[in-house]
């Protein structure tokens, strides 16, 4: 037992930052005490009460300050991407320990790509946080914030009921960055949440895989009527933006490619439906529009003007009562502010997210900046409401870092330190085009600065090949740039793996 006594010796000495670690020394020194049969032999000391820290403190004097980052969305991990380590500390607090390329995400329900290729680990993004003695991830929520004493509150995250307890602690910063995204609109129709599936994390998708493919299997067993065949092979997605669209054309493709292969024996009996208030996709041009409903009927896709009134276990009820059974229900209406974000009293922006300047900083609160899906301009800097976009999350994400680079290198990056004058040039936000793919290798391209504004818009093939390009090229590591690539080129030669794992 040399090896433990000279564990316990080395433990005694506590590095610079032991006072801020969230875990307790002492409670691991006396898990391996009990797995040690020489330990468990010897008559047994009073053990000590095991000290169990309540969080990250306050940052002293001559150590770096700590930037704290809520949320692993485009906002968050291009903020953490840019900071430099070397002036701050790091503490991302997020549910998940990756980012998602969702442009890619509809991609993978169908198994045109693999789920791994769209996530992106966050210590890949920035390595500091797994070396960096101060730099910490941690797999928890944001239950609350206390501005005024510069602390966060969190929340481990458990899977499931048998799982450990969540661990509640506290988190000190110098510098908080909201960049929490949002959470999908229901609403507030019923049936929505506990019978329809989103499409915006990793999981999700997972879950349209696998009720996709159940419901194929199911609809070939022996017995089963031809209305519950129809019934179960009938894909229904609500919403008719970029997402919905793009996962009906992906699907479309599925169907028309590998299902009238490998199913034929229900190949007649799947369909799908798109349902949409108003126009499909909106913020494009006209012409694009009317191309893409072309294209997507022309692949099989039913187009339903209608808005949903009630959800049900098998079937949803349209507003003028029409009803619509149902196998599978992907929703996808837009997003809004999380429970968490309506809960703060913080100066909100019009449509409840949280306010902020031209400088991204949260009006009257210290040291706190917002980004991203979670964020909005208050009324009094006259700008507009910006989109929920990758795009616009990804860019306030590179601003904040640069300007909190530009603190922290002006000796401001502890709390209460820095000078509102010395911010420079506000965010502006330029908008660099929207792109969709609607599937059978074609895909739209809007160039233009706004919806009202002229620009180059075009479709077909040649966007197709642009829209892959340029998601290409954005994909974060060449890791993942690598496997995408390889997983369309595997696609194209020997089809869409149709496994239900």
């Amino acid at each position: 037992m040399a090896w433990f006594r000279s564990l316990i010796r080395v433990s005694a000495v506590q590095p610079r930052n032991a006072v801020s670690s969230p875990f307790s020394v002492t409670s691991t020194l006396l898990s391996l005490r009990s797995l040690s049969g020489e330990a468990s032999n010897q008559p047994q000391d009073p053990q000590p009460v095991p000290i169990q820290y309540s969080g990250l403190a306050p940052t002293r004097p001559g150590e770096k300050p700590r930037v704290v980052i809520l949320g692993s969305g485009w906002a968050g991990c291009r903020l953490m991407k840019g900071l430099d380590t070397e002036l701050y500390d790091v503490v991302c607090v997020s549910p998940r320990n990756h980012m998602v390329f969702t442009p890619l995400l509809a991609s993978t329900c169908v198994g045109t790509l693999e789920f791994r290729s769209v996530a992106e680990p966050i210590a890949r993004i920035q390595p500091a946080i797994s070396r960096e003695p101060g730099s910490y991830f941690f797999l928890a929520n944001c239950t609350g914030i206390e501005a005024d004493k510069h602390l966060v509150h969190c929340e481990t995250v458990t899977d499931g009921p048998d799982t450990l307890d969540p661990w509640k602690f506290k988190i000190a910063y110098d510098k908080l960055v909201i960049a929490l995204g949002a959470q999908p609109l229901t609403f507030g129709i019923h049936g929505v949440n506990e019978h329809a599936i989103f499409l915006r994390e990793v999981h999700h998708a997972q879950e349209i895989r696998r009720k996709l493919l159940l419901n194929l299997m199911l609809s070939e067993v022996p017995g089963i009527s031809e209305e519950e065949k129809s019934r179960l092979l009938h894909c229904v997605v609500v919403g008719g933006g970029p997402t919905g669209v793009e996962f009906s054309g992906e699907l479309s493709d599925f169907i028309k490619n590998d299902v009238h292969q490998r199913y034929a024996h229900v190949k007649d009996h799947i369909h799908v439906t798109l349902i949409e208030a108003n126009e499909i996709l909106s913020s494009f041009d006209d012409r694009l529009r009317q191309y893409a409903t072309k294209q997507l009927t022309k692949s099989g896709v039913r187009l339903v003007r209608g808005i949903v009134k009630d959800v049900k276990a098998q079937k949803l009820i349209l507003n003028d009562g029409t009803e619509v059974p149902y196998g599978l229900l992907v929703w996808s209406t837009g997003v809004g502010p999380s429970s968490l974000v309506n809960s703060l009293e913080f100066p909100k922006s019009p449509g409840g997210r949280i306010g902020i300047d031209e400088w991204l900083r949260v009006p009257s609160m210290e040291d706190v900046f917002a980004i991203g899906d979670c964020s909005g301009f208050v009324e009094s800097t006259g700008k507009p409401a910006l989109p929920a976009l990758a795009q616009v999350a990804e860019r306030q994400g590179k601003y904040l870092a640069h300007l909190l680079n530009k603190i922290g290198k002006a000796n401001g990056g502890h709390a209460s330190t820095w000078n509102a004058a010395e911010l420079g040039e506000p965010f502006v936000y330029r908008h660099l085009g929207s792109m969709a793919t609607i599937g059978r290798y074609k895909a739209l391209v809007d160039l233009r600065q706004s919806k009202e504004a002229k620009g180059l818009s075009m479709a077909g093939f040649v966007s197709w090949f642009i829209w892959r390009s340029a998601y290409l090229t954005r994909v974060i590591s060449w890791r993942n740039r690598f496997y995408v690539a390889i997983n369309w080129l595997t696609t194209l030669v020997f089809g869409r793996d149709i496994s239900r794992i």
